[in-house]
């Protein structure tokens, strides 16, 4: 009988997530899968909760709503700030910038840009989107005590 996904569990899975429409945002086929250790916060609620229970060679699908994902939008994290605040640089839409607020350090997006002012967004790019995911367990294991101990999985052989 295979292992089943639990707490501490080595999970390695291959994964494509899409947004509603269709548009594929990531993918792992073409790569490595993605390990790692369930139930330390690695991955979007949404998907650790959708893959608790599962065992290796499972396939499944798993719709993610932005509260279990990246949040909901929130108008307030966007702002217009000062355009003198960035400097030399260029600044153009579309740029990410990391930003210090009063909550800590935070990534924002440049929305629009105008003479004296740049429109910043500190929501995440995924923020309000509903995420779908087609997911298959690659492989699930015991975690050893080094990787418990230093919160991520170790490539074979390594104990860093």
């Amino acid at each position: 009988m295979s292992e089943t996904i639990a707490q501490n569990k080595v999970v390695a899975i291959h994964y494509t997530v899409k947004t509603e429409d269709g548009q594929t945002l990531d993918q792992s086929k073409e790569g490595n899968p993605l390990s790692f250790i369930h139930g330390r916060g690695m991955l979007i609620p949404g998907l650790e909760n959708a893959l608790e229970s599962k065992a290796t060679g499972d396939s499944f699908t798993a719709e993610v709503k932005p509260e279990e994902a990246y949040g909901e939008r929130h108008d307030g994290l966007i702002q217009t700030v000062p355009r003198n605040l960035f400097g030399d640089n260029e600044v153009q839409p579309g740029m990410q910038f990391r930003a210090s607020t009063d909550q800590g350090e935070q990534s924002v997006v440049i929305v629009d840009v105008k003479d004296d002012e740049v429109t910043v967004d500190g929501n995440h790019p995924l923020a309000g989107v509903n995420l779908n995911f087609d997911v298959e367990v690659v492989e699930v294991r015991d975690a050893t005590e080094q990787e418990l101990e230093h919160g991520h999985v170790h490539a074979d052989g390594e104990d860093h």
